[in-house]
């Protein structure tokens, strides 16, 4: 099994939720949307705090999740074994990935899902699934990946103004702690 090192992930949530996460009172679930575009999981963003505090007032503004005091939680992962989508050794799995699960749905008469904006990625998410669901005897728990957001920094930018490296922790195992930061 190959073994990554451990990263600081930043996830977005309500400040009371963060005090408990610390004290040992809580524990964060893993999201099952059929949107989550790296597959069910625990969502981080890497080395972003910032980017994390800035969801969780976007989610508290729009009403969508029960926050009312925006804030952030540290966590300590150890990547374990990964699916780092950032390596491109791992890309050909979701190719591979696609291809299987694309022939299982036309040979079943089902339609694919499809991806729709930033937001809803339920072809991505059944994707990564599909992939997981393909590994039953050494899983991944966890699936790292840049990613492309936000408007574009300048005329023909490669770089845009949210970009970022998120990941899904699948197995909670892989949390080694929580933080408070600064």
């Amino acid at each position: 099994m190959l073994s990554w090192p451990y990263v600081f992930g930043y996830h977005g949530c309500d400040a009371g939720l963060a005090r408990r996460l610390v004290a040992g009172e809580a524990v964060l679930f893993q999201s099952d949307s059929e949107f989550e575009w790296l597959g069910h999981g625990i969502y981080f963003w890497e080395d972003s705090p910032d980017r994390a505090l800035r969801w969780a007032k976007e989610k508290m503004a729009a009403g969508t999740h029960k926050i009312t005091r925006p804030a952030v939680i540290g966590a300590i992962i150890d990547l374990g074994n990964c699916l780092n989508l950032v390596d491109s050794r791992f890309i050909a799995l979701v190719k591979e990935a696609y291809e299987t699960y694309r022939e299982t749905m036309v040979q079943t008469g089902r339609k694919m899902p499809a991806n729709r904006g930033f937001a809803a990625r339920a072809l991505d998410c059944a994707v990564i699934e599909s992939l997981h669901k393909s590994r039953s005897k050494n899983p991944f728990q966890t699936v790292r990946s840049f990613f492309l957001e936000g408007r574009p920094l300048y005329d023909d930018a490669g770089f845009r103004e949210l970009d970022h490296v998120q990941i899904c922790v699948r197995d909670a195992a892989r949390i080694k702690g929580y933080f408070l930061p600064k």
